[in-house]
């Protein structure tokens, strides 16, 4: 470069090609000079062709001798330099490309400009101070402690109302300390949008500026705000935190079923740690990873009580196995239900992922896991050509044929087909369709019987209203406004699955339920009187049911803590999956690469794990080792493994 020739301003823009894990250095023309920064959503020319990124890096020494193209245009706004990095970092944790969390920090439309803040930090934060303090109650009586600072996890009912909680969060919005009170906000999570629009409407009513994502993106880039959203608002613009709130943190909408399995409440304590801002981990059942993240806050026993309603377990243990699903219970809720004009009843029969649970054709005895306590399920037996019939509510499955036994598919235990109970080697599968169990429901309340097994198809409502009895899959519990009563019609399926989280999920479903039927506090909706939940088991004494009957999730995380660290599952260790056409060659370099410490098991069923002492090791491990071409699918944190 001549004397007296200023210098070009040089950025790092990384191409919006999947493919591509690799940043470019781009000069920035004059024209565009005061339109960059880290973050921009820039177009840039590479190999030929006009393509889309975002600087990740301004003011950059470009290697020597190479000869430079300049931006070829500025599209618009893009997430802060904060959340830039919070995307390396999530790329890192969840070994994905950072071009994926990018995309989901960027605005669903360009933005060309943000609003002006102005007077914005003070009024926003008149307007937060504002905020009523919050209510007594459990919720209330927590809120202080919650959010003093670091990351706790609030252990709240399920009908308890978590208000108090985002209000008290409100009041931090503009907290000193916080360097440029422009660039501050307070996050608020909800797992579904119904609930997000909620609080959004909660605290827009009490003078709070409140930022709805994504389509209040260009606010939350401005901050001065409250920003409120589901799983992809954890990266939402807001340049730095004063506070957050992840509400059901427990809820598995917060984890991306696609690679990178990211979850958000974990990217959104990683983002407050950084900021130094208090963050509050909501949950009536929070998962053991969840208390591995924060310190627990529990409301008076008392006051945790009433935020369960009445949970009945029916122990079908020692019932005939031909009288079906329907016990004599359940037969007269139905009845119940049908009896009144208005009432509700949710019958729930969870397939979704569930396993192909086994029973004794003779004692009813259901087939577990000497080791673990899952279910095993039945292999080894050739498709029959016309099985006999079956009682009522079964399926009869022949042991004969070649090799039958039995496998728990948790840790790979193998036994005979011989029920441990009393000896007999004729084998069922408990199976049932809901649109099964639908005509028999309907044949036994004598009126229609609504049907739910997913979400709402295209012109549909979200939501089920008007039958007095509703069956389904899990999705009756989401697409019902209000409940009466929920039961569960085979819950064992639900306890007994191989997955390692089942007894959490289980509880989840139970809470689920009994928000469903009981208003805030446990005192009704309206004028409604609390419902209750009714759970059809032959598992009567198992920790989740004694956890929901007794209001106290920590019966279930002290059995799950103990199962688990002898199991060395997480959050007693770190886990990763690996699959696809390339997973062989991918597994097979892992392998070679693990330093100590570290276990690569595989190939089981087309399935590589990875498994180490913590994050980090696991983390480091997947990045040092390049990724082979074709179809991969790194997994880290499998919520159904």
């Amino acid at each position: 470069m001549s004397p007296g020739v200023s210098r070009p301003r040089v950025v790092r823009v990384l191409p919006d090609v999947s493919a591509l894990r690799k940043a470019f250095d781009y000069t920035v023309p004059a024209e565009l000079d005061d339109r960059v920064r880290v973050g921009t959503q820039v177009r840039v020319v590479l190999h030929g062709r006009r393509v889309a990124g975002w600087v990740v890096a301004d003011l950059v020494d470009p290697p020597p001798d190479v000869v430079l193209r300049p931006l070829a245009a500025v599209r618009g706004w893009g997430p802060p330099p904060a959340v830039v990095d919070l995307a390396r970092w999530a790329a890192w944790r969840w070994a994905g490309p950072v071009t994926a969390f990018l995309r989901t920090a960027s605005a669903p439309v360009v933005v060309p400009a943000v609003p002006s803040t102005g007077s914005a930090p003070a009024a926003a934060a008149a307007a937060a101070a504002a905020v009523r303090v919050p209510v007594p109650g459990a919720a209330g009586d927590v809120a202080g402690a919650a959010l003093a600072g670091g990351t706790t996890v609030v252990r709240l009912g399920p009908a308890t109302d978590p208000a108090p909680l985002w209000q008290a969060a409100a009041r931090l919005l503009g907290r000193p300390g916080t360097g440029d009170g422009a660039g501050s906000g307070v996050l608020v999570l909800t797992p579904g949008h119904r609930a997000a629009a909620d609080v959004a409407r909660r605290l827009r009513g009490a003078g709070v500026p409140v930022a709805l994502l994504p389509g209040d993106w260009a606010r939350a880039r401005a901050g001065g705000c409250v920003a409120v959203g589901t799983r992809a608002a954890a990266f939402a613009p807001l340049p730095r935190l004063d506070a957050a709130v992840v509400l059901d943190a427990h809820d598995e909408g917060y984890h991306e079923e696609r690679a990178p399995t990211w979850a958000a409440w974990a990217v959104v304590a990683e983002r407050a740690r950084r900021d130094g801002a208090p963050c509050a981990l909501v949950s009536p059942c929070p998962t053991l990873e969840l208390l591995a993240a924060g310190t627990l806050v529990t409301a008076a026993r008392g006051a945790e009580r009433r935020g369960w309603p009445p949970v009945e377990v029916v122990d079908r243990g020692g019932d005939d196995p031909r009288t079906g699903v329907f016990s004599d219970r359940l037969v007269g809720l139905v009845r119940w239900a049908t009896a009144v004009p208005g009432r509700r009843l949710v019958c729930v029969v969870n397939r979704t992922g569930g396993v192909r649970l086994v029973s004794c054709a003779a004692c009813g005895e259901l087939a577990r896991c000497d080791t673990c306590g899952a279910a095993l399920e039945l292999v080894g037996v050739p498709s029959p050509g016309r099985p006999r019939p079956a009682p009522a509510g079964s399926q009869e499955v022949p042991a004969a044929g070649e090799g039958p036994r039995l496998r728990c598919r948790r840790c790979g235990l193998e036994r005979p087909v011989v029920c441990a109970r009393c000896g007999a080697s004729r084998p069922k599968a408990l199976r049932r369709g809901v649109s099964r169990l639908r005509q028999e429901l309907e044949a036994l309340a004598g009126a229609p019987v609504a049907e739910v097994w997913g979400p709402a198809r295209p012109g549909e409502p979200d939501t089920v209203d008007g039958a007095a009895v509703v069956v389904g899959t899990e999705a009756a519990l989401h697409r019902s406004e209000r409940a009466d009563a929920v039961a569960f019609l085979e819950f064992d399926s639900e306890l007994l699955a191989a997955r390692f989280g089942a007894g959490e999920q289980a509880l989840a479903l139970i809470a689920r339920a009994a928000r469903l039927v009981a208003g805030p506090g446990g005192s009704g909706q309206g004028d409604r009187a609390p419902g209750r939940v009714l759970v059809q088991t032959r598992q009567p004494r198992h920790p989740v049911l004694e956890a929901a009957v007794s209001a106290d999730p920590g019966i279930l995380a002290e059995a799950e803590a103990g199962i688990r660290r002898e199991l060395d599952l997480p959050p007693f260790n770190a886990l990763a999956l690996v699959s696809g056409a390339s997973a062989d060659a991918y597994g097979a370099a892992l392998r070679a690469a693990a330093p100590p410490g570290v276990a690569v098991r595989g190939p089981v069923d087309a399935l590589w794990s990875v498994r180490a002492p913590d994050h980090r090791t696991l983390c480091d491990v997947l990045a040092a080792v390049a990724r082979p071409a074709g179809r991969l699918r790194v997994e880290v944190d499998p919520v159904r493994a």
